[in-house]
């Protein structure tokens, strides 16, 4: 009987299960607290910490089958996917781990036993690769790797290969733990003859084990350092070793695959998949089939598609299996979609969160799909209007620069621009292309100049017991971080800037949201000012400068954390009533999304399909306030994981990696195990709290926004902050009461009836204009997570009819629009006017925009951040500022 995927996964688990390992489940897709990472993209990226010595582990041997995505950074496989059998976007790595335990004698005996006696592979048909060295990096060859092929397994030693840098020394990323590795490849081949192709990209002989050997650490000026202890991380490629078990052509022919072929094949009246590579519609069949997995199991572990970093690679991902969809397949309107509920049937037996997350992941995939379809119908449009000007001006060869347009603004893959420009006698300057992708910058989602945590090893651990009081504390300096160094003997003058590492601290790290405190380390004579403070594995470090005196190792200081911490656990237990306040007015289908805790407000990501309206805010705003002056106890209790899980209503965020022992925030019950229930906000949390719900003072939301398809924003004000806030929301009404001569009941109705009047007053001049409708046409259409953005020539050049214009499109949901005319006295005007939500991102500002366009008309302006006007001289160069008022705004949102 021929195994299943879920048959090879289990018996591989099995397998070390019986040699003391211990099952640990697959870490989310979103790497926790790594931002080198753009995706999970290895089983051993949850283990980094334990590998650089920051953290202990709490089994010396573990084994799991973890969810990967290389379709980005160092590993990008996306666009070689489709056109082979054996690469994908996602996968699942089956690995095994050793944690300072054994080392390549064992694993390379078990990988052999495994392969041959318990899957019953054909031993000449397997081959090993080893490490052969690097003169460069003083790197000798792995001969102890070579000597155990040949001592503890029955190899054919003619199979034992040797391998260079690039395909037999593993390395996570750019930085990090690394070393030397042993591959076990497949020969396909039917005369037994792959040994020449090992290694060589040949799809006849792939590779299916990596038996990887953690012994350095790469640091960020690229030099190799020995890691505290020596471990084993190996790698098997699931559906590869699914193909040889299951006796397959490829990849994509193993049961996971066919199950999602055969519900595509119902949504084309192309014909089924028949496995060639050289035939478009089973090009396409891949590419769907491997992105919607990707799509599915990334969104329900909380990636968003946008425009920016890691959301960006998903919404390309989506956009490139639109695009075969409806290209190669036929495919009209939205069908990715329709391909998760297969994808759950297959896979959620193993991964829950599918299961659970199944409605989300549709809902956030329909709108993507929908969303596309209007830009490629756009960018289709621009096509052929820059096909029109090139034909009618006699050129043959699209710009470099529309090309990188269509792709960056509209997600067009280059090869379909190709295609289409072909399909017209035209080519494609691809010089121009690459000069213009090179000139772009890289969407990412860091910021800031926070001080951020490099790999160093051999750091030490801290015993932060005392953070979760408000007490100072006395504690002795072990060293201090200096860019990726750890450094343990010396002293640090007045003026220098590093990360300090105490024995003990009562400073709350940045971890699960919350931001790191601030404070200061003073000695006789001494000061450091702390800045912030974040972790490293079990080390604590406190950034920031000697501001006095001098800091030595050694060294007693006193901790003191700064007054702002009393706020910071104002909104972090304020945060938790929200989240339960949430789920009370919107249902339980709200999920965490993400949070920031400070001492000046609380931010709150939570999935939801639309914005909340008003009235529900005032619902939640209400709930949060009567369990604040309801002066509830706030308990904490230390539970092993398994028992907190049980609790009834405990919310934890998914993917989150939880420790055990676990610590439970409940308030509402003094005893979560015994009474919880519908009325109590029950958390996994690490953070500091109060003790009683009073302390918060006040609750006040000052925001809801969107930040993502199906994702909203809160931020809400607590205590003296809310205070404030009220205070000055409360002097504005008075003066408005004032200015208006009206109650304050009077007010909205009061400012309804000018707003009736100001639209009949901006009608008059649209009207002798030739009608609204006529009087606008968008040249460039930018799409954004927020709403598309129009840059084009408004018919009239009078400012109210184009402020008029501008405010109609605004309401027809346009993000921004630019408009530029030219009036009867021959001078230009241009007209910007801009979302609240966009200016609030920092992303753009109208006045910003028409004063960097407005020298191109020799003129000048500028406004407010959501609208603003310009005047200019120069009408004959309108078309070349509505084309740098487009690439300006495009910069801005890249």
């Amino acid at each position: 009987m021929k195994l299943t995927c879920n048959d090879i996964r289990r018996q591989y688990i099995d397998f070390f299960l019986q040699r003391g390992h211990k099952f640990v489940p697959s870490s989310s897709l979103l790497p926790a607290d790594d931002p080198t990472l753009l995706f999970t993209n290895a089983g051993m990226n949850q283990f980094k910490a334990i590998f650089l010595g920051q953290e202990r582990p709490g089994s010396a041997r573990v084994v799991n089958s973890q969810k990967c995505i290389r379709a980005g950074g160092k590993h990008n496989d996306l666009e070689d996917v489709g056109h082979d059998v054996y690469h994908h976007t996602f996968f699942e790595m089956l690995g095994n781990w050793s944690f300072g335990d054994y080392f390549k004698a064992e694993a390379i005996e078990w990988a052999w036993e495994l392969l041959t006696k318990v899957w019953g592979l054909p031993k000449e048909r397997l081959h090993a690769t080893v490490f052969e060295g690097s003169r460069d990096e003083g790197l000798a060859p792995d001969a102890e790797a070579a000597d155990l092929w040949r001592k503890v397994t029955d190899i054919d030693p003619s199979h034992i290969h040797m391998g260079n840098r690039k395909d037999n020394f593993w390395e996570m990323g750019e930085t990090g733990p690394c070393g030397p590795c042993s591959e076990i490849h497949y020969d396909f081949t039917p005369d037994l003859s792959g040994g020449p192709l090992v290694n060589a990209g040949d799809a006849r002989v792939v590779e299916i084990w990596n038996l990887v050997f953690m012994q350095f650490n790469r640091t960020a000026d690229g030099a190799l350092s020995p890691l505290p202890a020596r471990h084993v991380d190996t790698g098997m490629g699931f559906e590869r070793v699914c193909r040889v078990l299951q006796g397959v052509d490829s990849n994509y022919d193993i049961d996971v695959f066919r199950g999602i072929f055969d519900a595509l094949s119902k949504l084309t009246s192309a014909g089924p998949y028949t496995g060639k590579l050289d035939d478009t519609k089973d090009i396409a069949y891949r590419v769907i089939a491997d992105h919607a997995r990707c799509l599915t199991f990334a969104i329900a572990d909380g990636v968003i598609p946008s425009n920016e970093g890691r959301g960006y690679v998903l919404r390309r991902i989506l956009r490139r299996a639109a695009r075969y969809g409806r290209q190669y397949l036929g495919i009209e309107g939205s069908f990715i979609v329709k391909l998760v509920p297969t994808v759950v049937e297959l896979m959620g037996e193993t991964f829950g969160e599918l299961r659970k997350r199944q409605d989300a992941v549709i809902q956030t995939i329909a709108a993507e799909e929908e969303s596309f379809g209007r830009t490629l119908d756009r960018g289709i449009d621009l096509f052929e209007r820059q096909v029109k000007r090139l034909t009618d001006s006699g050129k043959k060869q699209l710009p470099g620069e529309v090309a990188f347009d269509l792709y960056a603004t509209y997600g067009f893959p280059t090869d379909l621009t190709q295609l289409m420009a072909a399909e017209r006698g035209l080519s494609v300057d691809m010089a121009g292309y690459e000069e213009a992708m090179n000139r772009h910058r890289e969407t990412s989602s860091a910021g800031g100049d926070k001080f951020k945590v490099v790999a160093v090893a051999g750091l030490p651990s801290t015993d932060d017991a005392p953070k979760y009081s408000h007490k100072s504390v006395e504690a002795r300096v072990l060293g201090w971080v200096v860019g990726d160094k750890f450094i343990t003997e010396g002293m640090l003058p007045a003026g220098s800037k590093a990360a300090v590492a105490l024995d003990r601290t009562c400073f709350y790290a940045e971890s699960g949201g919350q931001v790191g405190d601030s404070g200061a380390l003073a000695w006789d004579g001494g000061e450091f000012v702390v800045s912030d403070t974040t972790s490293a594995g079990q080390c604590v470090l406190h950034a920031g400068e000697v501001v006095a005196g001098r800091l030595q190792a050694g060294q007693v200081v006193r901790c003191q954390v700064a007054p702002s911490r009393l706020d910071t656990m104002r909104n972090h237990t304020a945060t938790h009533l929200l989240n339960w306040a949430l789920r009370e007015v919107l249902g339980d289908g709200i999920h965490q999304a993400g949070s920031v805790v400070g001492p000046d407000r609380l931010r709150f990501d939570f999935t939801h399909g639309q914005a909340v309206r008003e009235e529900e805010l005032q619902q939640v705003e209400t709930l949060v306030n009567q369990r604040i002056l309801a002066d509830e106890p706030v308990s904490v209790h230390l539970l092993p994981l398994a028992t907190a899980m049980k609790i009834s209503g405990v919310r934890a965020v998914f993917g989150e990696k939880y420790p055990d022992p676990v610590r439970v925030i409940a308030i509402g019950t003094e005893d979560p195990l015994k009474t919880a229930g519908r009325g109590c906000a029950i958390e996994f949390c690490g953070g500091t709290h109060l003790h009683r719900t009073s302390v918060v003072g006040l609750f006040k939301i000052v925001s809801e926004e969107s930040v993502a398809k199906g994702v909203r924003r809160i931020t809400a004000l607590t205590g003296r902050e809310a205070v404030a806030h009220v205070q000055q929301s409360d002097g504005i009404l008075r003066q408005l009461t004032s200015e208006l001569r009206a109650g304050a009941a009077d007010l909205p109705q009061r400012v309804v009836a000018m707003q009736k009047e100001l639209k009949e007053l901006r009608k008059r001049p649209a009207a002798q204009a030739g009608g609204s409708e006529d009087i606008f046409n968008p040249q460039h259409v930018i799409d954004s997570s927020y709403g598309n953005i129009l840059v084009g020539k408004a018919l009239s050049g009078d400012p109210a009819v184009m402020r008029a214009e501008c405010d109609r499109q605004r309401q027809k949901g346009a993000a921004a629009v630019f408009m530029g005319g030219v009036g009867e006295d021959a001078k230009v005007t241009l007209t910007a006017m801009v979302s609240d939500d966009l200016v609030k991102a920092g992303l753009c500002k109208a006045g910003d925009w028409v004063k960097a366009i407005a020298p191109i008309v020799g003129g000048g302006g500028g406004g407010k951040a959501t609208l603003a006007q310009a005047g200019g001289r120069d009408g004959a160069k309108l078309e070349e500022a509505l084309s740098a008022a487009a690439a300006w705004v495009k910069e801005k949102m890249s």
